[in-house]
């Protein structure tokens, strides 16, 4: 084995540590199952629910108009997006938290082939540049990306290899078969729509500029939309068949001020999106200074430090036009076109990932060729992997204490209320306070509240009614709820915009101000409360029984809503 290992090639020998740190770093939520903690914030809160409701409803070939009885008495079938992706289908072939797993091993694998073909290939072709690639690349694969955006975001460096293999006409089937697959794996609106506009724009740009026409190029980029748009037909017929409003249709984001606009754009640049996160704010924008500080006025590798200096003014466009997104002097113009209102087009900054992870790597490579510099870069690389170690969901969230998938999703007390309650779980609704009402829906319970970024307008504006007068005790919660509205949640002023109160909270609500009449018209019966409510008189509600499980995160508190004067 020693002989072996001796006998091999130094980058086969990076290669090897690279994948075994990968595989390892993969591993707990395959060990630990539904033990494992995972991220809960648009995942284990909406995602994960949502593909277990999909499953059970037998739904997932639905007709276009068809609707999920399970959630708001019919939510539609195309708010659960396209049945020609995998993670659907791992969902459905699987329990959620192997799925969960497998989705997240595809995901992590295929970012560090991505990107060390990329970088091997188009950015650090130099043979010596091997142990720049492959550590960058395992760094990229390690970034806690947004689970169901899957390869969205980190599959963007596969893509821009094959592309960039297709334009310098270098292309063989690996190549074609690369843009024709990833679509099964990644969303368009999500992550790709931005990158292959992008594209476009380059592909533009060397047309006015060079009057190179590159039909190969332009034809690999209208194939890999076509095949998009086939997979989204769903959101293709939301787009071009007149629809009823939905919830999308009162988006309003743009609500900065300049100054406030101001500020987001150095908190982006310097800290990252959630969505995007690239743990990039102590090594990676230290070594990206440096590197453009020393690349001003370089002559040598002209092309890499065009690059660099590039790429390095795009991420920080990217950063402004995130941020002043959000800028009410858009205003004027998203209410005369619509359409910029319901598609969030700052999420060009899902671009960042790729970006600065190439800027990484060129940066340290441009600071390379100084021997003094070499072992402050080699620490400064492996000191990024280590802080990437440290946001791995296992470790991160343990840390934070966050519940684990089984505690969150607490099978066994919820089986615990409904067979208390003893009524088919179809034949009455239910509606969350103080927890995400996904837990309700990944239980089987029908639901009045729900997580969506698209159901009827009408459905909102008639579920407000139910929380009117706690959103007039909070201009927050109102605007949080008017201006976006995908949480369709009971929000209590007193509770604010938490959903996590787990039973060690000591919170009580003593002040509640619900419309139960509007609720049980919408065929509520129950509500599930993650805290005592005191004034239940008040709210028409009645008091029935506690419930814990020691497995569980909650205490949950079950009130039925009974007609005035009834109690």
């Amino acid at each position: 084995m020693a002989k072996y290992w001796s006998d091999l090639q130094p980058e086969k020998k990076h290669l090897i540590l690279a994948w075994a740190l990968l595989l390892i770093f993969m591993s707990p939520p395959f060990i630990l199952g539904e033990d494992a903690h995972i991220r809960v914030h648009d995942n284990m809160d909406s995602n994960i629910a949502w593909y277990r409701v999909l499953k059970e409803s037998g739904q997932l070939f639905g007709p276009m108009d068809s609707v999920i009885p399970q959630i708001i008495n019919g939510l539609p079938r195309n708010a659960f997006g396209t049945e020609f992706s995998l993670i659907q289908w791992f969902h459905n072939w699987f329990s959620s938290m192997t799925a969960y797993a497998l989705s997240q091993a595809v995901t992590r694998i295929f970012a560090f082939l991505g990107m060390y073909l990329l970088l091997k290939k188009h950015i650090l072709p130099d043979k010596k540049a091997y142990p720049v690639s492959v550590w960058v690349s395992v760094a990229f694969a390690l970034t806690p990306f947004w689970p169901s955006g899957m390869l969205s975001t980190l599959g963007q460096p596969l893509a821009l290899w094959a592309f960039l293999t297709i334009w310098k006409h270098e292309d063989t089937w690996k190549e074609w078969l690369t843009l024709i697959l990833l679509p099964l794996y990644s969303s368009f609106v999500l992550g790709f729509f931005f990158f292959l506009s992008a594209l476009g724009v380059f592909w533009l740009w060397e047309l006015v500029t060079k009057k190179r026409w590159n039909l190969r190029f332009l034809g690999s980029i209208a194939l890999m939309t076509a095949i998009y748009l086939l997979i989204e037909y769903r959101l293709v017929y939301s787009l071009i068949v007149p629809q009823a409003p939905t919830s999308r249709d009162e988006f309003q984001i743009s609500t900065l001020a300049f100054l406030r606009s101001v500020q987001l754009v150095f908190k982006n640049f310097l800290l990252g999106h959630t969505h995007d996160m690239t743990v990039h704010t102590v090594v990676i924008l230290p070594v990206l200074f440096v590197a453009l500080y020393k690349s001003w006025g370089r002559k040598k590798d002209e092309k890499q430090v065009k690059l660099f200096q590039f790429l390095f003014l795009l991420n920080v466009f990217l950063s402004v036009w995130y941020a002043f997104w959000f800028y009410k002097g858009w205003i004027p113009i998203k209410d005369h076109f619509h359409f910029i209102t319901t598609f969030n087009f700052a999420r060009y900054h899902f671009l960042r990932p790729l970006v600065i992870y190439v800027l990484f790597a060129l940066g340290i490579w441009l600071l390379w060729d100084k021997e003094k510099w070499r072992t402050w870069i080699r620490a400064g690389l492996m000191l990024q992997v280590f802080i990437l170690c440290c946001f791995n969901e296992e470790i991160y969230y343990r840390f934070w204490q966050t519940p684990s998938f089984k505690q969150f999703y607490a099978e066994k007390q919820f089986q615990q209320i409904e067979s208390y309650i003893g009524e088919p779980q179809s034949s009455y609704r239910v509606a969350s306070l103080g927890i995400h009402p996904a837990i309700a829906q990944y239980n089987g319970f029908y639901t009045l509240d729900t997580y969506n970024n698209y159901y009827p307008l009408s459905y909102k504006h008639e579920f407000r009614k139910i929380i009117q007068k706690e959103l007039e005790r909070s201009p927050r919660l109102a605007a949080y709820y008017d201006d976006w509205g995908n949480r369709c949640y009971l929000f209590s002023a007193e509770l604010g915009k938490r959903y996590n109160y787990t039973k060690n909270s000591k919170k009580s609500i003593k002040h509640l101000q619900l419309n139960t009449t509007v609720f049980t018209r919408m065929g509520g019966e129950y509500i599930l409360s993650a805290v005592p409510i005191v004034n239940t008189k008040e709210n028409n509600l009645q008091y029935i029984r506690k419930f814990t499980q020691r497995d569980s995160a909650w205490t949950i508190y079950l009130y039925r809503a009974v007609k005035e004067g009834q109690l």
